[in-house]
């Protein structure tokens, strides 16, 4: 680990002015970036401390949710109201880490956590995302965890974050402040796909802060569910997972959400899965038919071409249990 100075900002304007001085990192829970600093993949010079900012509310109405960004993962995963009206955020959050992990990450921070691609985290390794220009090993080494939606010839790291494809699925907006003011963007959006520029991975300008994250209440919401699979049980990350979430009235399908993890190099929607539901019954054919569109236009690599069939088992169950076999 490198030497940096660690500051704190007396309220967010301090903040942002603090964070967008150059080599400088924010630091909100630590549980992804300090592991970073002690592997030397990231070397700020200064890091700038949120903990002191008032962002940690959790606001329930009838319009939404709303999670401030510095709320901790455990807080929501275990708030009632979460729980009962969008149970996918609670059971992605369970499933992303352990207790001790919940218990002092942000949702913020986990929105914006690392790749997990071991070569980004192997200085020793050529990667593109952590120094441009130099290539990447995964693309003929070893890619069996890597995305099949996304990639390019400069990467192919997937997003890990499970809590982002739960909150892509459900249309959720990330509040933004940096120097030029406010701003509000999808969540869709935050993240980029590598292209020719991976190490640029979301759309935040430099001392930009992620204040909140809202979401709009939905008849889906509550009728929501988060399906993760993983090469085993406790704190691994995903291979595919899959977050459903449906409006059913009299048998037929309303309005569907559907997005996928493991699989994309950010969070990964499936509007040929939701297009295909809608309007469509409630039935076991209708999964399995939404289950075979949730790898239109896949681009899988020798080693993870597994993950095709995969994910299709994968969102097929989660349609089931949200919507029930018939």
């Amino acid at each position: 680990m490198q030497p940096f100075a660690l500051e704190q900002g007396r309220d967010i304007a301090d903040t942002i002015r603090r964070g967008r001085m150059p080599g400088t990192d924010y630091i909100a829970g630590g549980t992804d970036l300090v592991q970073l600093l002690k592997d030397d993949v990231r070397r700020p010079r200064r890091l700038v401390d949120l903990e002191g900012l008032d962002l940690d509310q959790i606001t329930v109405t009838p319009q939404g949710l709303r999670l401030g960004a510095m709320t901790r993962m455990s807080e929501v995963a275990d708030h009632p109201a979460v729980i009962r009206d969008y149970p996918v955020i609670s059971q992605a959050l369970l499933a992303s880490a352990a207790p001790q992990i919940r218990n002092l990450g942000t949702i913020g921070g986990n929105l914006l956590q690392r790749t997990r691609c071991t070569y980004f985290r192997d200085t020793a390794s050529p990667c593109n995302k952590r120094s441009p220009g130099t290539g990447c090993a995964a693309i003929e080494g070893v890619h069996r965890t890597h995305a099949i939606f996304g990639g390019s010839r400069q990467c192919i790291a997937t997003h890990a974050s499970d809590l982002a494809v739960a909150l892509v699925a459900l249309d959720a907006v990330v509040h933004l402040s940096g120097p030029n003011g406010a701003r509000d963007v999808r969540l869709t959006e935050l993240h980029l796909m590598p292209n020719d520029h991976p190490d640029i991975e979301t759309v935040l300008h430099p001392g930009e802060l992620i204040l909140a994250v809202s979401v709009p209440a939905g008849a889906w919401t509550r009728r929501s569910s988060y399906l993760k699979v993983r090469d085993r049980a406790s704190f691994e990350f995903a291979l595919t997972s899959a977050a459903v979430a449906l409006d059913i009235q009299d048998g037929k399908i309303r309005a569907a959400r559907v997005a996928a993890g493991g699989v994309g190099t950010k969070p990964w929607r499936l509007p040929a899965v939701e297009q295909a539901l809608v309007g469509a019954p409630a039935t076991t054919a209708t999964w399995q038919r939404g289950g075979r569109l949730a790898t239109a236009g896949a681009m899988p690599l020798r080693d993870n071409r597994f993950k095709v069939r995969l994910l299709r088992a994968t969102v097929t169950r989660a349609l089931e249990q949200v919507g029930g076999e018939a």
